[in-house]
């Protein structure tokens, strides 16, 4: 960094504002299978089932240049690449390279919230180390996970949470972004639409056919207008559009829940891929629940339909679910009570609720979550 470069940081660090960075770790889950096994490195990798019911969970970047994307089914994964290697998920691994992740940030600001096991929102306001610089923390940040752990990290620096997660995709992998006050807006304007969080391809699509393909387009609907066509959703997009968001960055925020979530590569109907979906989500919110030794009472199903409809259903017993057979069987219970479903859905979740004991938001699981 030149010394014209630390000083506009430190301006930065004066003016009032917050100062956030999001921390992004590169392809999580493949890479740490391609540092780990050396035959894997250059090779495109998928970590999830490679059966006629596996869905993939991550996807090297060689897996990416050939489409294979994270929630697409195995088999159309390996049609798209018939070299493509699938490894089983580890994530005890994956858990234990996540903990030293955070150990590092721990030494820059307690204010730090986990969204999953492979990122995390930090906010550095208060400068600890004295460095002087939000980019340059992040900077050191991202050095000391490659010394560290031997896997790279992609950050973005800006004043609010949602501006900070746009910036750490601008660059990946093994990128640095820094969107400075004032900058915010123009900076979406730019974006096209499914760069911003929580529009998928079937998103976009309807976004296109309304005449919206960039932040801008989108900035120039008013309220009503998204309102009446995307109902719920419409005030996060009316912010979002402007670059505005004013969350706080939360650590150890109270659990009420824990689940996941899946965004489908393409939307689906067919009550065969809905049950192995369902499974799927099972599997990987049943290993949270256990890791963070929880106990609930209040399973609650959420689809989001083509249109952008989000629909809830629950159900709650007297007892503590007993155990995963018990979940599976309240979570399937509630799709099957849905179907057939009147249109195609592009997400499914799966959450336990009323806990008996709240924990941190540290085991959601990005890689396998959009919102």
């Amino acid at each position: 960094m030149t010394a014209r470069e630390a000083e506009s940081g430190a301006e930065d660090e004066a003016d009032g504002l917050r100062k956030v960075i999001h921390v992004d770790m590169d392809a999580f889950y493949a890479s740490v299978e391609q540092r780990d096994d050396p035959s894997l490195r250059g090779k495109p990798v998928a970590v999830g089932g490679s059966s006629g019911r596996g869905v993939v969970a991550a996807a090297s970047y060689e897996a990416r240049a050939f489409g294979v994307r994270s929630a697409m089914p195995s088999v159309r994964a390996a049609r798209l690449c018939p070299e493509l290697v699938f490894r089983k998920p580890r994530f005890d691994v994956y858990r234990e390279v996540s903990q030293r992740i955070r150990a590092i940030f721990l030494d820059y600001t307690p204010h730090v919230e986990p969204l999953s096991l492979d990122e995390a929102y930090l906010d550095v306001t208060a400068d600890l180390k004295g460095i002087g610089s939000a980019t340059r923390i992040a900077e050191e940040i991202r050095r000391r996970i490659k010394a560290e752990t031997g896997l790279t990290a992609s950050a973005g620096v800006s004043y609010n949470k949602f501006l900070a997660k746009l910036a750490s995709d601008q660059n990946k992998p093994d990128g640095l972004c820094v969107i400075r006050p004032g900058e915010g807006a123009a900076f979406v304007a730019l974006l096209p639409v499914r760069r911003f969080h929580g529009i998928g391809p079937r998103g976009a699509e309807k976004m296109a056919r309304l005449g919206i393909e960039t932040g801008a387009d989108l900035a120039a609907r008013d309220l009503a207008f998204l309102r009446a066509h995307f109902g719920s959703f419409a005030e996060y997009l009316y912010r979002a559009a402007r670059g505005v968001d004013l969350r706080q960055v939360r650590a150890n925020r109270p659990r009420k829940s824990l689940g996941g979530e899946r965004t489908f590569f393409e939307d689906i109907e067919e009550p065969e891929a809905l049950r192995e979906t369902m499974d799927h989500i099972i599997d990987v919110v049943w290993e949270r629940i256990e890791h963070a030794q929880a106990h609930g009472r209040t399973v609650t199903l959420k689809l989001r339909y083509a249109d952008f409809r989000t629909l809830t259903r629950a159900r709650s017993l007297h007892h503590f679910v007993a155990d995963k057979a018990e979940f599976a069987k309240l979570g399937h219970a509630l799709l099957e009570e849905q179907m057939p479903l009147p249109q195609p859905i592009r997400l499914m979740g799966l959450t336990l609720s009323a806990l008996e004991r709240e924990e941190p938001a540290s085991t959601r699981d990005g890689q396998l979550s959009l919102l």
